[in-house]
């Protein structure tokens, strides 16, 4: 007899039930509910990411298929006009909380190593625009004949997970994000030219945090002093500057640091603009090369998971298939992350749509996930012959 419930169900296990009860009472996920649950939803939307379900009608098709095994699920298979009329009408902040909390369990429960000797959060700082249709998606104006969302994210480099994730509309700027995201003392935060801002630059070393980011070409500075190039690393230049631009001193009244670097592999220059003066100029040169990781991840999400075409029109149906599609990841980084086999995302992602509703471990197929299970022995019953 099989021990082990699905492996669907398993993952779902990274959800207590009654902390997700205090966040629907919370955000009043349920109020004028009648019968279908927030927790049926939420299992319906991830399987919608995870089984790859390309339609309403595939994801109440595809758990209607499974009726027999959905019990241990605690749910039934919806309609697809209630899925559709609860994607509409409840609110996507429930699947923000679950995607928090979520994220704080995962980073308590794996242990990955830094990548770098410095003690400081290191997070990467990017956005992605999701293009839509807009005859279909009427109130995402992006341009005249086009629609989409933008996606801001954070990236905690500390295994590359999603720690933060906000969604605007395809038109707002990387930089009104960004000033109101709220960082620690002392975290690095590194991203790409779009987010050069003297004014976000000078908030950010008033309130102790450094950033690291690519410096524009028509920047005006002048040099205060050089520093000491090390040998052998690619760097050409290590300066302190002061922006001597219209208006830069009252927006950064701060010395900065720049730093010339020669990237042997493309034969380029490039220059890096920091506020941190402790760090060696090569560790800086690193740490934006790891920037490159939050593309990646972009890359991955669109790739593996359903974020390119949407089963729902209104705003809030595509902001609550986006807050899954992000929890999909965390838990696929998760997996990932507590594995001891070699898994690509990619092969993750196929392989585990292959065998969500299959009973069997999933840490041991996690391990060893081309083993083949021994089958049980059954001893045959005797029988006495009375005659």
């Amino acid at each position: 007899m099989n021990q082990y419930c699905s492996m669907f169900s398993q993952i779902l296990q990274l959800f207590p039930r009654l902390e997700f009860q205090k966040m629907v009472r919370e955000t009043k996920s349920e109020r004028h509910a009648r019968g279908f649950s927030s927790w049926s939803q939420l299992v319906a939307m991830l399987f919608c990411q995870l089984g790859r379900a390309h339609s309403l009608r595939e994801i109440s098709g595809g758990l209607r298929s499974c009726e027999g095994k959905l019990k241990h699920l605690g749910i039934s298979a919806p309609s697809h006009s209630t899925l559709a009329y609860a994607n509409e009408h409840r609110p996507w902040e429930l699947y923000q909380l679950i995607f928090l909390k979520l994220f704080e369990r995962c980073r308590s429960q794996v242990n990955t190593g830094k990548k770098f000797r410095f003690k400081n959060k290191l997070i990467s700082l990017d956005a992605s625009v999701i293009d839509l249709c807009l005859k279909m998606f009427d109130w995402a104006h992006f341009c005249r004949t086009k629609g989409a969302v933008k996606l801001h994210l954070l990236l905690d480099h500390d295994g590359y997970l999603p720690s933060f994730a906000v969604i605007t509309e395809g038109k707002t700027a990387e930089i009104e994000i960004a000033r109101q995201l709220k960082f620690e003392p002392a975290t690095i935060v590194v991203d790409d030219r779009g987010y050069n801002n003297y004014a976000l630059f000078g908030h950010w070393t008033s309130q102790g945090i450094y950033f690291v980011t690519r410096m524009t070409e028509n920047a005006v500075y002048e040099v205060i002093k050089g520093n000491r190039v090390p040998q052998n690393r690619n760097i050409i230049k290590d300066e302190i500057i002061q922006l001597t631009g219209k208006n830069a001193f009252q927006k950064c009244p701060y010395h900065l640091r720049r730093i010339e670097f020669y990237n042997a592999i493309k034969q380029e220059v490039l220059v890096f603009l920091t506020n941190n003066m402790t760090l060696g100029a090569s560790t800086v040169a690193a740490i934006y090369k790891d920037r490159w990781q939050i593309e990646l991840f972009f890359k991955a999400l669109k790739q593996n998971l359903k974020i390119k075409t949407f089963v729902g029109t209104s705003a809030n149906a595509v902001k609550i298939q986006i807050w899954t599609a992000l929890i999909a990841m965390l838990i696929l980084r998760f997996l990932q992350l507590r594995s001891q086999f070699n898994w690509s995302l990619s092969n993750l992602v196929a392989l585990l749509r292959m065998n969500l509703f299959t009973h069997r471990d999933l840490w041991a197929w996690l391990n060893k996930p081309f083993d083949v299970l021994p089958v049980p022995y059954e001893p045959e019953q005797l029988r006495l012959d009375m005659t």
